[in-house]
């Protein structure tokens, strides 16, 4: 079986960013592709992806017509993923918020679990160049999910994620309702509803130094609403279902794969 990677990067106005970030890519010592999922940039950033995907076979761009939304970008992206033959399929920050160094340990942990998250908070905080509110904030945004929704992470609202193939291919893309950072949560509580295996690796999140952050009050806004809909979805039952291997681990013995602990 394949045991392509392949990292989404979604874009909007990083032209500073995309050329060091896909060199740094590209120096990995574990084979990786990119995909660059612009929304029609301003700043050129959309063609500057193109020179360099010219440039590099494992670089590829998905261009959209406008900006509507980072769920849609990487819902956009994971499709265009499963049509090829990827076996790991990952999240990524195209600011520098997330270290591509990351990504071996990432592809290492996603041989036993079917979603792999980097927490910022799974071991200590570990967090650079936040200022104090932002981090109560993101803090305070994570127990909020876990109480209510009952998901049993430490981050559940990071973007740093690698999905194996099969994993997304149970989902059911089409019908995941929320456009912005709330995807992040939507997704993860999907994965462990389906009593999927879900893995932390602790990681270190930068702020962006180069270009603006793309949060809103809007964003906000729907991340609040969307943990009440998860926690509907939940009913009576706070569990997920009974957890399973991953498909890949079926005919290992039992206590090989890592799983999350019920809360």
């Amino acid at each position: 079986m394949s045991q392509r990677a392949l990292v989404i990067v979604p874009t909007y106005n990083e032209r500073e960013n995309l050329p060091p970030l896909a060199e740094h890519i590209l120096k990995l010592p574990t084979p990786v592709d990119l995909l660059v999922v612009d929304d029609n940039s301003p700043d050129g950033t959309g063609k500057l992806a193109d020179e360099l995907a010219a440039q590099h076979p494992s670089i590829h761009v998905l261009h959209r017509a406008e900006k509507n939304g980072l769920g849609r970008a990487y819902i956009a992206g994971f499709q265009w993923a499963l049509e090829r033959d990827y076996e790991f399929i990952m999240e990524m920050d195209g600011d520098f918020s997330h270290n591509p160094d990351d990504i071996p340990k990432f592809l290492a942990a996603a041989q036993t679990a079917d979603l792999v998250i980097g927490s910022r908070y799974c071991n200590g905080i570990r967090v650079i160049n936040w200022p104090l509110n932002r981090l109560v904030l993101s803090l305070g945004a994570a127990k909020y999910v876990r109480v209510i929704t009952g998901l049993p992470l430490s981050d559940p609202t990071g973007g740093f994620k690698c999905f194996r193939r099969a994993t997304l291919q149970a989902l059911g893309l089409d019908t995941v309702q929320s456009n912005g950072y709330s995807f992040q949560i939507e997704m993860s509580h999907r994965v462990w509803r389906q009593g999927m295996t879900i893995a932390e690796v602790p990681i270190i999140f930068t702020d962006r130094f180069l270009g603006n952050s793309k949060m809103s009050k809007g964003i906000v806004k729907e991340a609040l609403f969307m943990v009440w809909k998860l926690w509907f979805q939940n009913g009576l039952r706070r569990k997920p279902r009974k957890q399973r291997k991953p498909k890949h681990e079926k005919n290992q013995p039992d206590g090989e794969s890592q799983a999350p602990k019920n809360e």
